[in-house]
């Protein structure tokens, strides 16, 4: 029997602070310290070959700073970022040859959240599809150019004769498939989506999702898909993170997820979900607000708002540990056994 395949992406111990303090000579005048705002703490993740992660939480709690972490756009303080069994940022990284780091980055895209900030006004459609392929082949003939950009724009269900307008002549869902076009130019494995629908209708949502579906089978890609926006990672994720402040807090495959959530803070948020189907039933009301993250509490850093706390949780950081039934949770009350297991019928399973 042939070893199981490593995952395609992990994070190891990965955190990522900002300096925000204010400028050297205010904080002279006013003998303040440095102000420095932990985005990420100690994330530990993986990301298997052809799956979808979700990654949800509610605003502020570090998912869109783990995404540019992956692709590159910021480095991280602690900890290692692995990709196909090589790292690309942390220890080990400076051992990675420049020209086989490049290679790897090649294998990876993002879609950003607004297609219409992230596409240049100013540049046909054919010309912002052809971008990645020059930077990357400058030999590469017109002509050839061309045709793969006409046919990427056929695999997201655009004209080729589109590539001659502007960004502004489109609808989101169309600004958003040129997004995922130019994403696909060099032939990417791992498409980082930050928030690809949350700026769209929801009938373009459900357009634009079950096109990303579409090519995945096809071409085998693998995604991180991050949202806000629970219905939407429970039609697309196989499984799914919950990020709280920094932390991961919960993982599971998605069906498990949703039906049977452990951590309090996961149950808080898939109560906030209008469902017609659990009318009647009691839900727990979402308290208090995100803690700053310049001062975070001590220990667990929902212990504030949960309604399970006890002394442990407000002295002692949870590690995210595998949890009965599958998943792994970052909980004292859940691996005290404080925290009943709710039955399977509390939150409706995702379709399939």
């Amino acid at each position: 029997m042939p070893a199981p395949l490593p995952p395609l992406v992990q994070l190891s111990d990965v955190a990522r602070t900002f300096d925000v303090s204010p400028p050297w000579l205010e904080r002279a005048i006013g003998r303040q310290p440095k102000a420095l705002l932990q985005a990420v703490a100690g994330v530990d993740l993986t990301i298997a070959r052809g799956e979808t992660l979700g990654l949800v939480g509610e605003s502020g709690c570090g998912k869109s700073t783990i995404a540019r972490l992956i692709v590159g756009l910021h480095a991280p303080t602690r900890g290692t970022i692995t990709f196909d069994g090589t790292p690309l940022a942390g220890h080990g990284a400076a051992q990675t040859d420049p020209a086989t780091s490049r290679a790897l980055r090649r294998r990876m895209q993002m879609i950003f959240q607004d297609p219409y900030a992230s596409l240049n006004p100013r540049w046909r459609v054919a010309d912002i599809v052809a971008e990645p392929i020059l930077a990357l082949e400058p030999e590469a003939a017109k002509g050839d150019v061309r045709r793969r950009v006409a046919a990427l724009l056929e695999q997201v269900r655009l004209a080729p004769e589109d590539g001659r307008r502007y960004p502004h002549q489109f609808s989101g869902g169309q600004r958003q498939r040129i997004s995922i076009a130019r994403a696909l130019s060099t032939q990417p494995e791992f498409l980082v989506c930050d928030e690809p629908t949350s700026a769209l209708d929801v009938s373009v949502q459900a357009q634009v999702l079950n096109l990303m579906r579409d090519l995945q089978q096809r071409m085998g890609l693998t995604y991180l898909f991050i949202s806000h926006n629970l219905a939407v990672v429970r039609h697309i994720a196989d499984r799914v993170g919950v990020m709280y402040l920094g932390r991961i807090v919960e993982v599971a495959p998605a069906r498990q997820l949703f039906a049977r959530p452990r951590h309090p803070y996961t149950r808080m948020l898939l109560d906030a979900v209008p469902d017609l189907a659990a009318a009647g039933r009691r839900r727990v009301a979402v308290a208090g607000e995100v803690p700053n993250p310049l001062d975070p509490p001590a220990g667990c850093a929902f212990h504030p708002r949960c309604p399970h706390a006890a002394d442990r949780c407000r002295s002692e950081i949870p590690v995210l540990r595998p949890v009965a039934g599958g998943g792994e949770a970052a909980c004292h009350a859940v691996l005290e056994g404080r925290l009943p297991v709710p039955p399977p019928a509390a939150v409706a399973a995702p379709p399939a």
